[in-house]
């Protein structure tokens, strides 16, 4: 990875690489229970830090508790930071997520109720094997909890000494204001790609803000709409994928982005990082940006 200040951020202490990693995809099929190959994952997440990354992102709902599991077991966390702000030479700063449950038909049910949160957070960091979560998110507002109360329980939280930083997840300019009221707010976590700007004035709000903006489905799954033809025309000109390209454009989109691209194989994880070199021009920033 290059070393320009533009390629890194500052979350709380820590300052890390823009181009984070995302550790979803380590679990089994539809996010659920483990992969078929369980050393397979360890490896990624260990290759992961090897190149330099060292922002990784998951999710207690990821598994559910597999993907945190796995990243204790490659030994890419929980073994402690330098004390000068970065994380050690074999770790990486993770964030992790709660508030949002699987039932057995794989389906999404957020609940920030605040007890619950509190029982979260505590498995969270048995599974991460930490004794503080460097970066904790609330995975989705739960509409059956006051708003206000999921951010209250995660602010208690902090001043407990259980997390470092405190982060959200789909929510709205709105929300992301009321939480700022409460307690210091790191970064948010919004689905937004080339394709998908939905969110673009949650992004204004942190770029005002100087909070970092997480977009996932950084590559929109593969799925890029009209902006596909324009991609490729990008790419072939750096003689690099439509995926390179579209996480280029994010990382140039502002200073405040972390892509966090995920997968389960070490070849898509290189090209992942390798996004990171690329150098848009104005004229290629402006077309995909139309």
């Amino acid at each position: 990875m290059t070393e320009n200040q533009s390629d890194t951020f500052d979350i709380g202490e820590y300052t890390v690489h823009r181009l984070g990693f995302g550790a979803m995809r380590l679990c089994g099929e539809g996010i659920i229970g483990a992969p078929d190959d369980e050393e397979a994952a360890r490896e990624v997440a260990r290759e992961a830090v090897d190149l330099g990354v060292d922002f990784i992102d998951t999710a207690d709902s990821y598994g559910p508790g597999t993907s945190e599991r796995l990243l204790r077991e490659a030994g890419v966390v929980g073994t402690g930071a330098t004390g000068d702000g970065q994380p050690g030479a074999d770790d990486a700063l993770v964030a992790t997520k709660g508030g949002l449950l699987r039932n057995h038909d794989g389906d999404w049910l957020p609940l920030g109720d605040p007890d619950y949160l509190r029982n979260a957070v505590l498995a969270s960091k048995d599974r991460l094997g930490v004794d503080s979560i460097d970066l904790y998110q609330l995975h989705r507002p739960d509409p059956d909890t006051e708003f206000e109360e999921s951010v209250t329980a995660l602010a208690e939280l902090k001043d407990d000494g259980l997390i470092d930083n405190v982060g959200l997840s789909n929510v709205s300019v709105e929300q992301l204001e009321t939480a700022r009221e409460h307690v210091e707010i790191a970064t948010v976590q919004n689905e937004y790609n080339l394709a998908n700007r939905e969110h673009e004035a949650v992004l204004e709000a942190c770029e005002g803000a100087g909070i970092g903006f997480i977009p996932y489905f950084p590559i929109g799954a593969g799925d890029l709409g009209e902006k596909a033809e324009t991609v490729d025309a990008v790419a072939d000109a750096h003689d690099a994928s439509r995926y390179q390209i579209a996480l280029a454009w994010l990382l140039e989109r502002s200073d405040v982005t972390l892509p966090i691209p995920g997968t389960s194989s070490v070849d898509h994880l290189r090209q992942n990082v390798e996004a990171s070199a690329i150098d848009l021009t104005d004229d290629e920033f402006a077309r995909l940006s139309e």
